[in-house]
């Protein structure tokens, strides 16, 4: 059975829980600092405890599926394990593995992530767009057929990113600003958002010179360890503030494995964020 467009879910889950989404990102460095050992028991527990302590009150949960690829078919396994028991316990699931290709071998991609039957089905994916936006087209319309979405790579925090996204077209129009209004297009009519979802930086500073109403829900990476605060949302996003997630990582897993701790750090950056959202 077909699901509710992604969309009109997160949106539902933004206004009841809070516009946050937590990343699951177990790295090495993180696994040793909860004092868990840099292998599958390790990386189990730590996605375990995650799940327990905070799918039941954010609206989005994003596993990097790299962290678990790396240890090859049983890190895969505890990916799957992860994202069926957070959409068990109310999270919608982000996967964020920045797939992009061409063809079949797009399509593969978003059969792995946005099929309904596929053991690793998310409620969206994040996804490249530089070898063309419409190379995205396959998991655009899977995406559509399942009731996923997509985040597209637009205009990213990492300093490196700018040499393709700043890049200006034949039309003085820059990469990020195209990709922006592709979502747009995409989304045309839908509502109350649509599913095709754009991922910006909140580190960026001012965005007033791109148009980020997209009608689409805007992933903003950037909060807590890189340095971005709640407070610097509206600033950033403008009035298309009210359509941001901000992502948060490391800002609320190095409470773990605490799961009290990790239950308090996410209240907490719920709250500034609402309390951001809400004053525009």
């Amino acid at each position: 059975m077909t699901l509710e467009p992604f969309g009109g879910r997160l949106r539902r889950a933004m206004d009841e829980r809070g516009p946050l989404c937590v990343g699951i990102d177990p790295h090495a460095s993180l696994l040793a600092e909860w004092g868990l050992n840099d292998d599958v028991a390790g990386l189990e527990r730590f996605s375990r405890t995650v799940v327990e302590a905070t799918a039941d009150r954010v609206a989005l949960l994003k596993p990097q599926s790299a962290f678990f690829e790396r240890f090859g078919s049983r890190g895969v396994a505890v990916l799957e394990k992860t994202v069926q028991e957070a959409r068990a316990a109310g999270a919608l699931v982000v996967m964020d593995a920045k797939r992009g290709d061409i063809g079949s071998t797009m399509a593969a991609y978003a059969e792995a992530f946005l099929h309904k039957d596929a053991p690793l089905f998310s409620d969206a994916l994040t996804v490249s767009p530089y070898l063309g936006y419409g190379s995205l087209a396959p998991a655009v319309a899977l995406a559509r057929e399942s009731g996923a979405g997509l985040f597209v790579l637009a205009l990213t925090s990492n300093p490196e990113g700018g040499e393709v996204q700043h890049a200006l077209r034949a039309d003085g129009r820059n990469v990020g600003a195209t990709m922006l209004a592709h979502l747009a297009a995409e989304n045309a009519g839908e509502g109350p958002l649509g599913s095709f979802g754009a991922v910006v930086g909140a580190t960026l500073g001012d965005l007033s010179a791109y148009d980020l109403d997209v009608n689409g829900p805007l992933l903003a990476p950037g909060v807590g360890a890189q340095g971005a605060t709640p407070a610097d949302l509206p600033r950033v996003f403008g009035s298309a503030v009210r359509n941001v997630v901000p992502n948060v990582s490391r800002g609320v897993l190095r409470h773990g494995p605490d799961t009290v701790a990790l239950r308090d750090a996410v209240e907490r950056f719920a709250r500034e964020v609402r309390s951001a959202v809400t004053s525009v």
